[in-house]
């Protein structure tokens, strides 16, 4: 999931991103069960909340490049993080009209 790349790389000097495209997708194409699937909405919910925590800090400067980086900066990070999770919102929301789920 790239909310969590992004995410380990604006902390993480030594992270290493996953290979593409297998490390960034689960291996079924359904959740393996509802357990897997709480876990995955409770680990992007934290996820985004640190992210928000980390852009709402003073500790870092939004503007500044990444030490361990090629130029990528904190605002970069969190604007890609924002794309990415609307993408991704749009895709529930037409899988939840397909499936009549609206409560």
């Amino acid at each position: 999931m790239v909310s969590v790349a992004c995410k380990w790389f604006s902390i993480n000097p030594r992270h290493v991103s996953p290979d593409y495209p297998d490390g960034y997708w689960p291996a079924s194409v359904e959740p393996p069960s509802a357990e897997a699937w709480d876990s995955s909405m409770h680990l992007f919910t934290a996820d985004l909340s640190r992210m928000k925590a980390l852009v709402e800090g003073r500790s870092l400067d939004l503007f500044a490049p990444f030490s361990h980086g090629s130029g990528q900066t904190l605002l970069r990070e969190a604007m890609l993080l924002a794309d990415h999770n609307a993408y991704h919102l749009g895709q529930l929301v037409v899988l939840r009209r397909l499936l009549g789920a609206w409560y």
